[in-house]
């Protein structure tokens, strides 16, 4: 029992029991859940930190580690990226780690498939050039979602909004000049990619098939409410623009 794993797990569990400690001193009364906000933080940070461990070892977890890496800088980059564009939405709800159950489920049933089939079937597990092509369908589909979200500004919130605040405008420039509603584009192509990089197959198919449904009717809502918001100026952006998601042509409009 006093080999080096048990005491790395000894030092690692005292580290993460040293860092909640500090937090809870520092911010455990403070208004607003700043204990909250940082302890999730923490999290994500430790789990960037694991994935890059796992990236750059001799693990065969190493795609695994790349999936760590990804998934918790997508959480924290939402939260930070709201922060930045439009601070009066912030809440523990903007890193989207309570985003749904169904969302949890996803993430928990594509991790029970990664290590299923990697004990079953531990080559399919080392495609690296499809765990790479998976990397860059996760970066790109990142990368154009926080482009998306940094261009709309204070325009952006995680929440369909059902009335139209007096700063609310219609955002037609940069990556909305190429997709009507990007930030689902980019999010739709991360999720895909994610699996893709993990060589999940089952989860590849059940992935395309949820977001694909999930961003159908979200889109069709958003849209209702943006005709109701601006009128013809939505609609003639509607008719220049496509939406960015494969047959997804957005809420149909009677003439």
């Amino acid at each position: 029992l006093a080999g080096p794993g048990f005491q790395g797990r000894a030092a690692l569990a005292l580290h993460v029991a040293g860092i909640n400690a500090a937090l809870l001193l520092a911010w455990g009364r403070s208004p607003g859940g700043m204990y909250q906000i940082a302890i999730r933080a923490c999290f994500l940070g430790f789990a960037f930190g694991c994935g890059l461990l796992l990236s750059f070892g001799p693990s065969t977890w190493k795609h695994f580690g790349w999936y760590m890496c990804s998934l918790s800088l997508f959480h924290y980059s939402e939260y930070l990226v709201t922060a930045v564009n439009n601070p009066r939405s912030l809440s523990l709800d903007s890193f989207l780690l309570n985003h749904s159950f169904e969302y949890n489920m996803a993430a928990l049933s594509s991790w029970v498939e990664f290590t299923v089939e990697k004990f079953i079937f531990p080559g399919m597990k080392q495609i690296t050039w499809l765990s790479s092509a998976g990397l860059l369908m996760v970066v790109f589909g990142d990368c154009l979602r926080k482009a998306a979200m940094l261009t709309a500004g204070s325009n952006f919130n995680h929440i369909v909004q059902n009335e139209k605040s007096e700063t609310h405008t219609l955002v037609t420039r940069g990556v909305y000049g190429w997709f009507r509603h990007p930030s689902y584009v980019g999010w739709f192509y991360w999720s895909i990619g994610t699996q893709v990089l993990l060589c999940n197959p089952i989860c590849v198919v059940a992935y395309t098939l949820a977001s694909w449904r999930f961003f159908r009717e979200r889109i069709e809502e958003e849209e209702i409410t943006l005709i109701h918001f601006f009128g013809e100026e939505y609609l003639a952006y509607k008719r220049r623009v496509p939406s960015g998601l494969p047959f997804i042509p957005g809420v149909k409009v009677g003439l």
